[in-house]
């Protein structure tokens, strides 16, 4: 009896084979939500990428006080240029918030409404978990998940490396 693999690689299976790539590159922007997390999106910043833009900071015009905060909030790339959340969230495929264990991360509610207007996918990533408490980590998880549709303790700086690589960003 043929096994399933010897049998999808035969003449007549190829015919089914599709010959191109299955997905487009993805548009993806990270954000560092604190300090200690900019270090680390910084240097992954210095890679080559296809088509990921890095943010290290979020600042609020002073008048958003009361009103929606996501409509009137600013990114700064790694080079320190300001960018509109809002236009940066409208052109992307999914928004990358990174956060240290042990920080509060109130950026996510403002990014996660921004891309909740716009129904962009977010994913949140928690790194230096282990060097903090288990409650430290409870409080940045409970600060992230109202936010992110898929959360993730990553074990090591270097997920987010491979993460981008994987959607091929």
């Amino acid at each position: 009896m043929e096994s399933e693999s010897a049998r999808m690689s035969s003449a007549a299976e190829a015919r089914f084979r599709i010959d191109y790539p299955n997905s487009q590159p993805r548009v993806i922007k990270v954000v560092a939500l604190d300090a200690m997390s900019e270090r680390v999106v910084k240097r992954v910043a210095e890679q080559n990428w296809q088509r990921a833009n890095f943010f290290t900071s979020l600042k609020f015009d002073s008048a958003a006080a009361g009103e929606s905060w996501s409509m009137k909030a600013w990114l700064s790339d790694v080079a320190g240029r300001a960018k509109t959340l809002v236009e940066e969230v409208a052109s992307a495929d999914l928004v990358v918030m990174v956060s240290h264990a042990g920080t509060s991360a109130e950026a996510a509610s403002v990014i996660g409404d921004a891309c909740a207007a716009r129904k962009v996918m977010t994913m949140a990533l928690v790194i230096g978990s282990e060097q903090r408490s288990d409650e430290e980590l409870s409080k940045t998880l409970a600060a992230l998940r109202p936010y992110a549709s898929m959360l993730v303790i990553a074990s090591g700086d270097e997920y987010i490396e491979e993460m981008l690589a994987a959607l091929r960003a």
